[in-house]
C-alpha cells in the first residue's frame, strides 16, 4: 500500500527484497510533481505529461540516470540504450532502418514460426497436465522470436539457449536497489555491478559475438542483423564496429525479449482470470482470421486484441521507471532542481494516476476506443517511452504481441495456480514477485 515519501524509503530499507514499487508514496498517484523522501542526490517523481515529454525529449539536459546506465553498461556497452547527445543521435539514425515498416513485414514469418513451435509445446503440456512457469514460458517464446528475427535461427541452438539463460540470471539480479547509493552517495559516484551480474553480461556478450560472427559468414539473409550490418554513418560512411554491433544487439535482446515477455506474462495472467475477455477476443479472432493461420494483415484488423494489450501495458507497463538525471541546475513545474537530482518518470504511476485517467484502477480495454478519446489525457500513456527516444521496436512489439495473443487465445485455456500469490515486483521490468504457475488445456469448440 502506498505511504508517505519518507515512510516509503524507510520501508525499503527494512525489506529484504528491494522492490522499486516500494519507493512510490500515495502522493505518486495524486500529485503531478512530488519529491520521493530525502536523499543526498534528491529524487523527484514527475507525472505531469507536459513535463514528462520535456524531460524525455531534452536528453542533453536530462540524460539517462547514472544508476540506470551503470546497471546496464556491462551488458549493452555504449549502445543507444544508454548514450546521449550526438552519440545517441548517430546510433539511432543507423539502427532505425532495421525496424522500418518493410523490415517488420519481412520479420513476420520468423515470428509466426516461433509461435507455431510454441503452440506445439503448449499442446504437449495440455496432454500431460503438467504445470509450468508462465514467466519462463513467455521469456522463452519472446527470446525465440528475437533470435529468429535478428539472426534467422531458432532458439534451439546451444549458443542461443545459453544467451537466454544468462539473460534470465541478469534480469533477476541487476534490478536490486543499493540503498546506500540511492540515499547517501553523490550523483555519478563510480560503482560496479555484483560479480554474478558482470559474469552473466560477459557470457552474453561472448555468445552474441559468436552468433554475430556466424551470421556474418552467411551473407544475403534478410533479417535485422543484416540491416544493422549494412548500416552506415551518414557523415563518415563507416559501419558499426564489431564491439558496437554487440552493444546494439544486446539492446535488441534486452528490449525485444525481456520487456515483451513481461507484458505477455501479465496478459495471460489476466486472461486466465477473465473468461469474458477471452470470449470477446476469441469471437474477434474467429471473425477476422477464421480457421487459417494468423497473417500480418489480421494483426491490424483486431481492435479488441490490440486494445486489450494496450490496457495490459497501462496497468503493468513493461518498463516501470524511466529514470533521468538533471545535468545542471534547472526548474521543473516551478520547483528548483539541483544538478544531479534523479528525475523519476514512472509509467506505473502515470498510468494509474487519478487526475490522468477515468477509473484508473479498473481494467477496461474499451477505454481505448475512438469514441472514448475524450477520456484520454494527451501524453499520459507512455508504455514505450516518449519523445525522440521512444522505443525503436514499438511497432515490432505491437505486431508480435497481436500475433501471439490471437494465436494462443483461440487454441488454449490458461488456469493460474495460487492466483492470490501474484503481486507485481519492479526491477528492470514489471514482473511478478514470484513465478506465476499455470496449467493449460486445448480449448474445445462448443457444440
Amino acid at each position: 500500500m502506498p505511504r508517505a515519501p519518507v515512510a516509503s524509503l524507510l520501508r525499503l530499507l527494512w525489506r529484504r527484497q528491494k522492490d522499486l514499487l516500494s519507493l512510490l508514496p500515495d502522493l505518486a498517484y495524486r500529485e503531478m510533481v512530488t519529491p520521493l523522501g530525502s536523499s543526498r542526490r534528491g529524487i523527484m517523481l514527475v507525472n505531469d505529461p507536459a513535463w514528462v515529454n520535456t524531460i524525455l525529449t531534452d536528453h542533453d539536459l536530462f540524460p539517462k540516470n547514472d544508476l540506470f546506465v551503470e546497471a546496464l553498461e556491462d551488458l549493452v556497452g555504449n549502445s543507444m540504450f544508454v548514450t546521449s547527445g550526438d552519440t545517441w543521435r548517430r546510433q539511432r539514425k543507423m539502427v532505425d532502418p532495421a525496424f522500418s515498416h518493410m523490415r517488420i513485414n519481412r520479420a513476420f514469418d520468423f515470428m509466426a514460426a516461433a509461435v507455431h513451435d510454441f503452440e506445439a509445446r503448449l499442446r504437449a503440456l495440455s496432454d500431460s497436465g503438467e504445470s509450468f512457469s508462465l514467466d519462463a514460458a513467455m521469456s522463452h517464446l519472446t527470446a525465440d522470436v528475437i533470435t529468429r528475427t535478428i539472426f534467422s535461427v531458432p532458439l534451439a541452438g546451444e549458443t542461443s539457449q545459453q544467451v537466454f539463460e544468462d539473460f534470465m540470471r541478469f534480469e533477476r539480479q541487476v534490478g536490486s536497489i543499493d540503498i546506500k547509493r540511492l540515499l547517501i552517495d553523490k550523483p555519478w559516484s563510480p560503482t560496479t555491478q555484483p560479480q554474478a551480474v558482470r559474469e552473466a553480461c560477459a557470457r552474453i556478450r561472448m555468445h552474441l559475438g559468436t552468433m554475430l560472427d556466424t551470421r556474418m559468414a552467411t551473407p544475403g539473409l534478410d533479417d535485422i542483423a543484416g540491416a544493422v550490418l549494412d548500416a552506415r554513418d551518414t557523415d563518415t560512411g563507416l559501419p558499426f564496429t564489431r564491439e558496437e554491433l554487440i552493444d546494439q544487439l544486446g539492446v535488441f535482446f534486452l528490449a525485444g525479449h525481456e520487456t515483451t515477455a513481461s507484458s505477455l506474462t501479465w496478459a495471460f495472467f489476466i486472461l486466465s482470470m477473465r473468461p469474458e475477455v477471452v470470449a470477446r477476443m476469441r469471437a474477434e479472432v474467429d471473425r477476422v482470421v477464421g480457421e487459417g493461420p494468423v497473417l500480418l494483415e489480421h494483426t491490424k484488423r483486431m481492435p479488441y486484441v490490440r486494445n486489450f494489450f494496450r490496457e495490459v501495458m497501462r496497468l503493468y507497463p513493461p518498463i516501470t521507471f524511466l529514470p533521468r538525471v538533471a545535468a545542471r541546475d534547472t526548474n521543473i513545474a516551478g520547483r528548483r532542481v539541483k544538478r544531479g537530482t534523479m528525475l523519476m518518470i514512472a509509467p506505473w504511476s502515470m498510468h494509474r494516476h487519478e487526475k490522468l485517467w477515468v477509473n484508473p484502477d479498473r481494467f477496461d480495454p474499451d477505454r481505448f476506443l475512438p469514441e472514448r478519446e475524450g477520456e484520454m489525457t494527451p501524453g499520459a500513456y507512455i508504455p514505450f517511452g516518449a519523445g525522440p527516444r521512444i522505443c525503436v521496436g514499438a511497432a515490432f512489439a505491437t505486431i508480435e504481441t497481436a500475433l501471439i495473443l490471437a494465436s494462443l487465445v483461440r487454441r488454449f485455456d490458461f488456469t493460474t495456480l495460487d492466483a492470490e500469490r501474484v503481486q507485481p515486483f519492479a526491477r528492470l521490468t514489471t514482473r511478478p514477485a514470484v513465478e506465476i504457475m499455470m496449467r493449460v488445456r486445448i480449448e474445445l469448440p462448443t457444440a
